[in-house]
């Protein structure tokens, strides 16, 4: 008798992702502290993404490549898919690794942020940069608006994050941080805006319609002393995991002496790439909430600070 196939989970491709299956041995989206395997509650179901080229051929990589850049090949055009969002159905983690700007170590003087975001290779999918003015960057420090273009290999910016100012404070629950996320710039994808909460980061990352999709909920005490911190993505209940966005321990005199942070965001392969983009934003509020200093200054350790 020929065994019955299991149906995959609603919003998935294949039984893979049925809960309670397990991953096959080695497979690059069930690396150490990736940890999906159930289907998140809400309106927003996750989306397949077509892998690859649609002819089959291998698309090649990009050539004359700076010394020491390893860029990830450019994916094929996918219908429907934002230009330049192409990268991110093709990947379920993101590496950013803020680079370190020796102006600000001597000096003092906050200079525009500038990221690499990687893949779990190792490859670069895009670079990001700051574009605000010097007196908003000093005056306002960490709590500053900001604008963060987002560019390809080619130097296309295929995102854009706008920071509005906001209150800083959990003290003025009517005016809390948010962020917007573009793609194409223009065009917006989502959002992500703080929740109020007494003691705990709380967000909720909503579509172009402001429809709320996913949560994200950080720890009580939001300090990297010699480890991780963690701040999980959430099914609208609460209940299923999605993801996760961390903030990664770079050692004792990087995190002491600089404000250069490395991030890690995690999310299901077939997750819409829509909303791949948007926890990429939510990654940069994060920083720049929790993360980000300005001269003496400490970072935050919670809500209230």
């Amino acid at each position: 008798m020929q065994a019955n196939n299991p149906a995959p989970a609603p919003g998935f491709s294949n039984t893979g992702y049925a809960p309670g299956n397990q991953a096959p041995y080695g497979h690059p989206q069930y690396a150490a502290g990736n940890f999906y395997g159930t289907t998140p509650a809400g309106p927003y179901a996750y989306q397949a993404q077509p892998m690859g080229n649609p002819s089959g051929a291998a698309v090649p990589p990009i050539q004359n490549q700076p010394p020491g850049a390893i860029w990830m090949p450019i994916p094929p055009p996918i219908p429907n898919c934002p230009p330049g969002l192409e990268y991110l159905t093709q990947i379920d983690q993101i590496l950013i690794h803020q680079q370190l700007e020796l102006l600000e170590i001597f000096i003092g003087l906050e200079s525009n942020n500038k990221y690499e975001i990687k893949n779990s290779l190792g490859q670069r999918v895009y670079f990001a940069a700051e574009d605000t003015d010097c007196c908003t960057r000093n005056c306002c420090g960490p709590a500053r608006p900001f604008t963060i273009k987002i560019m390809d290999n080619l130097g296309h910016e295929v995102i854009r994050l706008e920071r509005p100012l906001r209150c800083s404070s959990c003290l003025f629950p009517c005016c809390l941080q948010e962020i917007e996320i573009q793609a194409p710039p223009g065009t917006p994808v989502g959002y992500v805006v703080q929740n109020w909460h007494p003691c705990l980061p709380k967000f909720t990352i909503q579509d172009e319609k402001r429809m709320d999709v996913l949560k994200i909920s950080g720890p009580c005490v939001v300090c990297s002393c010699c480890e991780d911190v963690n701040f999980e993505v959430k099914s609208l209940d609460e209940v299923s995991n999605v993801g996760r966005i961390s903030k990664q321990w770079s050692g004792f005199l990087k995190e002491a002496f600089t404000d250069t942070d490395n991030f890690g965001v995690s999310f299901p392969m077939d997750l819409d790439v829509k909303m791949k983009a948007v926890m990429l934003g939510a990654c940069f509020l994060i920083d720049f909430m929790f993360f980000e200093s300005i001269g003496d200054s400490q970072q935050r350790a919670g809500v209230w600070q």
